[in-house]
């Protein structure tokens, strides 16, 4: 029996793209957007989901690396401007919130 590794399937709502404010040079070109990807529990490993509510830099800083498309390093993370750290922090925020949780926030209609 072989053992291959399928790739991860992906489905819209677990992808957020959020547009830079300020693109992050990249050798002659830059960053524009990011794909965040929902992370896994395995993902979270050695992290406060509190600090990942509160968008503690630190929480954020390890965990953007595993989840972003295409990958940010700890460098790019330090160049960001911080309104697009809160921007990708927030998408990360959106993810963890359960569905419950989620419906409470939003306005009756």
């Amino acid at each position: 029996m072989t053992n291959s590794i399928a790739p991860a399937v992906t489905s819209a709502a677990a992808l957020a793209l959020v547009t830079l404010d300020s693109p992050l040079p990249r050798g002659d070109t830059a960053v524009a957007t990011v794909q965040v990807r929902k992370p896994k529990a395995g993902e979270l490993r050695g992290l406060s989901l509190s600090a990942l509510l509160n968008l503690d830099y630190t929480a954020l800083e390890t965990l953007l690396p595993r989840i972003t498309i295409p990958t940010l390093s700890k460098q790019d993370v330090a160049a960001l401007d911080p309104s697009d750290l809160t921007q990708l922090g927030s998408e990360i925020m959106d993810f963890l919130l359960p569905k419950g949780a989620k419906a409470a926030l939003s306005p009756s209609e």
